[in-house]
């Protein structure tokens, strides 16, 4: 049974996490991290199946791959939150020598973090990777991966979607942030991205889309129909519509806080918008 009141309490301290983060260093993605925080926050406390503690293996346990890294600050808070490190290193968000980079990498060894996705368009290559030694190791378990719709643009993806389901690589669930959004605009001017539920079907993946990216229900909803459906001979992709920017009101539908931190003024302004439910690190 799925507790929807206890993921909104969490999915709005993250919310004020991401942009008291931002504003501190004057740096950071807020729009994306904003967006997608509904469904981090319901793939680490509902979804996946995670054990005590922190092995980069991932054997006996689900895994998590960020592929669009600058949504670093939703990732960090929803890490911290689940126990992988304190919540008062938030603190250190994007500062010299800080765990928390801008984008996440490895060699920091942050636990929670598997790869360096810095530069975008690689982490569903490392996803499908991670899968198939799941599969050589006769682990059950799944491996979940997260992906900018601007990131599609990329080559390499379609190399590892292609790859991934002439392999029945069955034991991955890649979603999409559909969010139309990129940081030089709408992605259907920078470079329209077509149909992509036809595309990925067209790859021979199983597709599922959720319309409100952005509702709790819908997306532990689909969460649990995509896990019902690994291990059935195909690759799975979920589609989530997000809203750049969703929880504060003037940084929502827009591209123009893809990469931009708000100013005293604006910060006060998100956080009136945003409920403090465990307290500020």
């Amino acid at each position: 049974m799925h507790d929807i009141s206890k993921l909104k309490i969490i999915a709005s301290q993250v919310r004020r996490d991401i942009v008291r983060m931002v504003h501190a260093c004057q740096s950071g993605h807020p729009g994306g991290s904003l967006g997608c925080t509904d469904f981090l926050v319901a793939l680490y406390f509902d979804a996946m199946n995670r054990k005590e503690g922190f092995d980069m293996t991932g054997k006996g346990e689900d895994v998590f791959y960020l592929s669009n890294g600058h949504i670093s600050p939703v990732f960090y808070s929803v890490l911290a939150h689940a126990g992988y490190f304190d919540k008062s290193e938030l603190a250190t968000f994007r500062k010299l020598n800080s765990r928390l980079q801008g984008h996440p990498t490895t060699h920091e060894h942050l636990p929670g973090v598997r790869i360096a996705s810095g530069s975008l368009g690689q982490g569903m290559s490392v996803a499908v990777g991670h899968a198939v030694g799941k599969k050589l190791d006769k682990d059950t378990n799944l491996v979940f991966s997260l992906h900018g719709d601007g990131e599609l643009q990329e080559g390499q993806n379609w190399e590892a979607i292609m790859y991934a389901s002439h392999n029945k690589v069955d034991n991955l669930i890649a979603t999409v942030d559909y969010n139309g959004q990129q940081i030089d605009g709408s992605t259907s001017k920078v470079l329209s991205l077509g149909n992509l539920k036809t595309k990925f079907e067209a790859f021979d993946w199983k597709v599922l889309e959720v319309e409100n990216g952005n509702d709790m229900e819908e997306i532990l909803n689909v969460l649990d129909e995509a896990k019902s459906l690994a291990g059935k001979g195909q690759p799975i992709c979920i589609l989530l519509k997000t809203e750049m920017g969703y929880g504060v009101d003037y940084m929502m539908g827009t591209h123009a806080w893809h990469g931009k931190a708000p100013n005293d003024e604006q910060l006060q302004k998100a956080l009136d918008q945003l409920e403090e439910t465990l307290g500020d690190y």
